[in-house]
């Protein structure tokens, strides 16, 4: 008799749990579970993990821990998260978020993943834009967008969207983030159409404009949004926070609390960049580069002046840390963002330290980023972060950056989150 894959719902959001449940198998059997996902360029990804049946002939992942594989103990999700490219140092992300990503299960027999025979199979659909999420296209003057309204009349509590110094149009996260009631504009500032190839000499003006776009619109609730930035989109949020009118809430992700790679622009004023020392990188033992220590010190001069005048943002800050991040020192930015705001008579920045976390923490269910080939110099670098722990610290951010918002923009003490 086959066995039978079951995933509860059959088609569900990305970022919401699932249950999977194996039936008609022999009392105790052992089998493996695998799971595989090719992305809109190909690459594959998989997961696998060894169980073995209860009495009555079932696995229930809720109940069941994993044996081994790529993780052991009960996690219920653990053949999401626990995914890895076939081709090593690839990021798994969505870059169409109009299409599902396709998830197949497979239940082998035994516990030799290369000898077992498949019992059963099932592929599960995950979607990026929830039911009734409208997706709009911006090209406003200077403005490459793209807007997600919520299902409903609105107006929406809005937030801008930045990601890091890959670069490109990321919407992933605000499309998600969209589901639950806030109206999101993922915002590119190079590498993608006309606008500018490389981070050389950025200007605020242009984030003031997709403000001023956002303010404008008839589905956001004014009379301000905010902001949610992560790596170098962290440090550009943090200074439209300080220099911009209309920003009410910003949640930084492993932002640096200095103008970073480029100097920063804005009418007759410069923030030159950080500045950084190649000399200084180190290697691991798996050959990976890690740049962590390259970074100068904002505290020193003459750096200081790349440090941008937190204690100017309206409303209040969100840092959300990953203590393992071998990017920057996102842990010491944020301590220092604190003592800054202290030293000025402001009210110290909320920050969620998560041990164990590395750089790039994604929604909940995407598998951690420890290494990637960088978009600049070509070669992989080393990210940082244990997989268990960056889930775990993935799930718990994706509904305090819910919370922050819902309770800053919209004026909400207790909300409906995100299912985990």
């Amino acid at each position: 008799m086959a066995a039978t894959v079951t995933v509860e719902p059959n088609r569900g959001r990305w970022d919401e749990p699932v249950r999977i449940v194996v039936r008609a198998l022999a009392p105790g059997q052992r089998v493996t579970l695998r799971a595989s996902l090719r992305d809109e360029r190909g690459a594959l990804f998989r997961a696998h993990a060894r169980y073995c049946a209860d009495a009555g002939g079932e696995l229930d992942l809720t109940r069941a821990p994993a044996l081994g594989g790529s993780f052991a103990g009960l996690e219920p999700m653990g053949l999401f998260w626990a995914l890895e490219p076939e081709k090593p140092f690839l990021r798994l992300a969505k870059r169409d978020v109009q299409t599902p990503f396709a998830v197949e299960l497979e239940v082998l027999d035994g516990h030799e993943l290369e000898t077992g025979k498949i019992l059963g199979r099932a592929v599960h659909e995950r979607d990026f834009l929830g039911p009734g999420v409208r997706r709009e296209p911006v090209r406003t003057g200077r403005v490459r967008a793209t807007l997600f309204l919520p299902p409903g009349a609105g107006p929406f509590p809005g937030i801008i969207d930045l990601f890091g110094s890959g670069g490109g149009l990321c919407e992933y996260r605000a499309s998600l983030l969209a589901g639950y009631g806030f109206a999101v504009l993922a915002l590119a500032y190079f590498r993608f159409e006309d606008l500018p190839e490389y981070l050389n000499n950025m200007h605020l003006e242009y984030f003031e404009e997709a403000v001023n776009f956002m303010l404008q619109h008839p589905k956001v609730k004014g009379p301000s949004v905010g902001l949610l930035g992560f790596s170098k989109g962290g440090d550009l949020c943090l200074s439209m926070a300080s220099f911009l009118k209309g920003i009410t809430a910003t949640v930084l992700v492993n932002a640096c609390v200095a103008n970073t790679i480029a100097p920063l622009h804005y009418k007759d004023m410069i923030i030159p960049d950080l500045g950084s020392d190649s000399r200084k990188y180190s290697i691991t033992e798996s050959g990976l580069l890690d740049l962590m220590d390259i970074w100068n010190n904002p505290l020193e001069e003459p750096y200081h002046q790349s440090l941008i005048p937190l204690e100017k943002a309206q409303g209040p800050l969100l840092f959300i840390v990953g203590m393992d991040d071998h990017n920057w020192k996102s842990e010491f930015y944020a301590h220092l963002a604190s003592e800054r705001l202290q030293a000025h008579g402001k009210d110290r920045p909320q920050i969620i330290y998560y041990p164990g976390t590395g750089h790039c923490i994604d929604p909940p269910y995407f598998p951690p980023c420890r290494a990637s080939v960088h978009a600049v110099l070509g070669v992989p670098v080393f990210y940082g972060g244990e997989p268990k722990a960056h889930s775990r610290a993935q799930v718990d951010a994706w509904q305090q950056i819910q919370t922050f918002f819902h309770k800053h923009l919209n004026d909400k003490k207790s909300v409906k989150l995100s299912k985990m």
